[in-house]
């Protein structure tokens, strides 16, 4: 699926639009680094409920 600006159309609110703008800019950035989007944020996502440290969130970019 391709992140176009008309995805944002359908994000429903002001708060979804954001949410969106989020999750895009997450997919694209981790596409630049060549890292697949959905391993990235699955990855991602399972560190933080397993307790990362919030203020080592910096080591969860996906350039690091």
């Amino acid at each position: 699926m391709a992140l176009t600006r008309k995805n944002s159309l359908f994000a429903g609110s002001e708060g979804g639009a954001e949410h969106w703008a989020i999750l895009a800019s997450l997919i694209e950035t981790a596409k630049l680094n060549e890292i697949n989007p959905q391993a990235y944020i699955t990855d991602v996502i399972t560190r933080i409920v397993g307790g990362h440290p919030q203020r080592q969130m910096d080591q969860l970019m996906p350039w690091r």
